[in-house]
């Protein structure tokens, strides 16, 4: 199964629908007609990292991204996942 794609899982017997929490940097450019202040208005639960006039740095799930994109909200270019970002920012040890 695609790592994008939501998934069922059986706990107990119940089904229960899980979302893909991979979280990503991303870069959305409101230049399409919604402002900064209007996509903060709505309770979309973005990690804003940077904020910008016509674009926000974010930390997101796809699924946050996704909905952004379904809705027209903004144009949304995935930069690498969070924990691709945090592990190169992890001290290197010298051999």
């Amino acid at each position: 199964m695609s790592a994008f794609k939501s998934r069922v899982e059986q706990h107990d017997g119940i089904e229960a629908m899980t979302a893909d929490e991979t979280r990503w940097i991303a870069r959305l450019d409101l230049s399409m007609g919604s402002s900064v202040d209007d996509l903060l208005r709505l309770s979309l639960g973005l990690d804003v990292w940077e904020r910008h006039p016509h674009q926000l740095i974010v930390a997101a799930t796809e699924n946050q991204l996704r909905e952004i994109e379904r809705r027209r909200l903004a144009r949304v270019d995935r930069i690498e996942t969070v924990a691709a970002f945090l592990s190169r920012q992890q001290p290197r040890t010298e051999p």
